[in-house]
């Protein structure tokens, strides 16, 4: 039994493929004899004409993997891809580096810790990346001896 058309107008009037337009076993004749759209739309009303719901793809997999990586789950040496510099880029990397040790700096230097010329040669040593860390400058005042 040919039912292509009625197929095609119910895929049109439910807005769906004609591939997923499911037909009642029992009311075919009647559906057979439907050729206009109002035909169509009062066997959909009927429920002799019913749109299958397509499957789709699940997310509950990548649901889970987001939630993981909100707590801070799979970032190890394995997941990372791409050089140091990809992940942060070098200049960033200065910036985060250089504004630890200014501040460290300036305070020292609001608490009269340092003198100001003292200040102003750690921090021109620290504009030049010779400290490797705020620690580093700590263990450089030390070992000079720039204190008040």
């Amino acid at each position: 039994m040919q039912l292509k058309i009625q197929k095609r107008l119910a895929a049109q009037i439910l807005k769906s493929s004609a591939n997923d337009i499911w037909l009642d076993g029992n009311r075919l004749d009647e559906i057979k004899e439907s050729i206009t759209k109002a035909d169509i739309k009062s066997l959909i009303k009927d429920k002799a004409i019913k749109c299958r719901k397509r499957r789709g793809i699940s997310r509950y997999r990548i649901r889970k993997r987001e939630e993981q990586k909100s707590k801070g789950r799979r970032h190890g040496p394995g997941s990372i891809k791409g050089s140091k510099h990809a992940r942060l880029s070098k200049k960033e990397g200065w910036i985060n580096h250089i504004r630890i040790q200014r501040t460290f700096l300036r305070n020292l230097r609001d608490k009269d810790v340092i003198d100001r010329s003292s200040y102003r040669s750690l921090y021109m040593k620290s504009k030049g990346g010779f400290f490797r860390s705020k620690r580093h400058i700590k263990v450089y005042m030390q070992e000079q001896e720039i204190k008040k």
